[in-house]
């Protein structure tokens, strides 16, 4: 695929939601985008600091901020037990730190250490969520939605780290974490692939992600090189990755079995 093509795809991850949590598949597939979102704007703002695909990062904060303030609204107000809801009240109030630090001031150097301390108490919480919707439901397909929606996840971080190390902010814990996500995300699909539950239609979406796969690990292998064409390559194929894993984590929570 030339690069072109690539850039054609980039921030296609667009996210058709519905205006509120249908059920209880749909609950656990919102509260693990919320998981998502934390490491994406994240990366969007890291991004923005290296002056790479400035444009595209700025839209992309944007969105992911007021889809994680409209999320946080309706999880919240779905919740059916005392538990979820406190989970959901402590993430409003890390989510309101973590604004503070995303937009308080331009993305700079300095301001990565705050950053990326406030994005992993949200990313913590919002994984709390998840676990305890996934825990409601007695049905095993709620675990392949919440697996499935951590797979967004996971690319976003391993772009997040990939910024933080190409910007020299502990880059030996920014690879080790890269390191631990990759392994994560490879055993994760698998899973996927060979679950009983999977459709044709979520096989033919898990090949299609295979294949961004490999355009975002040959990105990540620039780590150590990382040029203005490797940190754009990153940023569009983690846009890639991410808008087929989000197809196949809805495709997923639309299953009723």
């Amino acid at each position: 695929m030339k690069r072109r093509h690539l850039l054609a795809l980039a921030g296609a991850a667009s996210f058709g939601v519905q205006a509120q949590v249908l059920d209880l598949n749909d609950a656990i597939n919102k509260a693990g985008r919320q998981r998502m979102l934390s490491q994406r704007m994240a990366k969007a703002w890291l991004a923005m600091v290296h002056r790479t695909e400035s444009g595209a990062a700025q839209q992309i904060l944007d969105r992911s901020m007021a889809l994680f303030d409209r999320q946080l609204v309706e999880l919240k107000a779905y919740a059916p037990n005392a538990e979820l809801r406190r989970t959901y009240a402590d993430l409003e109030g890390a989510w309101s730190e973590y604004k503070g630090a995303l937009v308080g001031k331009h993305p700079s150097r300095d301001g990565v250490g705050g950053l990326l301390d406030t994005d992993a108490r949200v990313l913590a919480l919002a994984h709390q969520g998840t676990v305890q919707y996934e825990a409601v439901t007695s049905k095993p397909v709620g675990k392949l939605v919440n697996v499935a929606g951590r797979q967004r996840m996971l690319s976003q971080r391993m772009a997040k780290y990939f910024y933080a190390a190409a910007l020299r902010v502990e880059p030996a814990q920014a690879q080790a974490e890269i390191g631990k996500a990759r392994s994560e995300f490879l055993s994760a699909m698998e899973l996927l692939r060979n679950a009983p539950e999977a459709t044709n239609g979520i096989k033919d979406q898990l090949a299609l992600a295979d294949n961004q796969w490999l355009f975002f690990d040959l990105a990540l292998k620039e780590i150590n090189n990382a040029g203005p064409k490797a940190l754009s390559d990153m940023f569009v194929t983690s846009e890639n990755l991410l808008s087929v894993m989000d197809r196949v984590t809805g495709l997923y929570a639309g299953l009723k079995a």
